[in-house]
């Protein structure tokens, strides 16, 4: 693959570019001299161009392209907009202020985005609401009709969502060997690193220390995600951090699961207190109770997207090992639903894909 083109005699300039190129996981063609620059100009995904040859560049006529852009180390220079109008840039970046934003440039070039992962938040508006158990589903259900799904565990107290699964031994990284991540990471790079069965990847907590997720591990985890996923699943403790609201402000919709009971309600009442300013897209999921779902959901002045079925012998079902009952069952066909609802037409036949522990049917009764 062709790799990003830095055109600088600058060493200094070339020494930060080389660093936040290696920041972004991007190797570098480099030419230092504006004449040696033509073989690469069309083919390089990017050109980053150094400002101390910005106008010898522009004098060889370089043909119209996009992707590129002047970087300089000298801040406030009125005449570098004319530089990068010269040379075709589409902007100028003013190091080292800007190097976080270099680092994006650098790795859209390596990465180009094969996907637009959905992200969907979901937690509980009362404690043992079932939120997990949904998340779970709903990552599965997704997984299984073949688009390429991240189900992220950002509850370190809730147990671990690979128990969950009956994967607490499989192989891979959790949070407490990504929450110290900053820059960029890709989303092989990310799915190499993780627990991945078919089309389904886990990030999980542990259980050990709870470690708290701090924002820019959340960051860094789902942009990835959005650009390698079709769906990314969130189960989210019940109260709002840096890491949480950074995933809440993301999701395309939040979902919080509230039983259809007094103490449900009134605890929800408080859950939805905090999610409301931090997701764009709030919906109750409800266990059916002792109140009608519909008074529930008035009185909390969210809508309810539906009511979860209750599985028979789900408590038994999980602490043998085996994933949320799901094919030809209730619980499948509610996530089957709820996904069509959320993501505006899921597919409705598998695609081919990695055989996993996960495909349809395995592990199930």
């Amino acid at each position: 693959m062709p790799r990003p083109l830095a055109i600088t005699d600058d060493q200094e300039l070339l020494d930060d570019l080389l660093r936040i190129a290696a920041a972004a996981g991007v190797e570098l063609e480099v030419v230092h001299a504006a004449a040696h620059a033509r073989p690469y100009w069309i083919r390089a995904p990017l050109v980053v161009v150094g400002s101390d040859l910005a106008d010898d560049l522009a004098a060889t006529g370089p043909p119209p392209r996009q992707n590129v852009i002047v970087v300089t180390r000298t801040t406030g220079d009125p005449d570098m907009w004319r530089r990068c109008v010269a040379v075709g840039a589409h902007t100028v970046l003013e190091l080292p202020e800007a190097e976080r934003l270099l680092v994006e440039e650098f790795g859209d070039a390596a990465e180009p985005a094969t996907k637009a992962g959905t992200i969907i938040c979901v937690t509980g508006g009362k404690g043992g609401a079932g939120a997990t158990v949904l998340a779970a589903s709903l990552a599965l259900t997704a997984s299984r009709r073949g688009l390429r799904t991240l189900l992220v565990d950002a509850d370190p107290l809730g147990g671990g969502v690979d128990v969950l699964l009956g994967q607490e031994e499989a192989l891979g990284a959790r949070w407490p060997d990504i929450v110290g991540r900053e820059g960029r990471v890709s989303f092989a790079a990310l799915q190499e690193a993780l627990p991945t069965f078919g089309e389904l990847t886990v990030l999980s907590a542990h259980r050990g220390e709870p470690v708290r997720i701090p924002r820019e591990a959340m960051r860094v985890v789902l942009d990835a995600a959005r650009r390698g996923c079709d769906l990314v699943v969130v189960d989210l403790p019940r109260h709002v951090g840096e890491g949480e609201a950074e995933a809440l402000g993301r999701a395309t919709a939040t979902i919080a699961v509230v039983p259809a009971d007094l103490r449900g309600a009134l605890a929800a009442a408080q859950t939805v207190t905090l999610l409301r300013p931090a997701t764009g897209d709030l919906r109750l999921v409800m266990r059916a109770g002792t109140l009608a779902p519909e008074v529930v959901a008035a009185s909390l002045s969210v809508p309810c997207a539906g009511v979860v079925p209750e599985v028979r012998g789900l408590v038994e079902t999980l602490d043998r090992g085996d994933p949320p009952p799901l094919r030809r069952s209730p619980l499948g066909r509610f996530c089957a639903e709820l996904l069509e609802s959320l993501l505006d037409g899921l597919p409705r036949s598998d695609r081919p894909g990695r055989a996993g522990p996960f495909a349809a049917g395995a592990g199930e009764p």
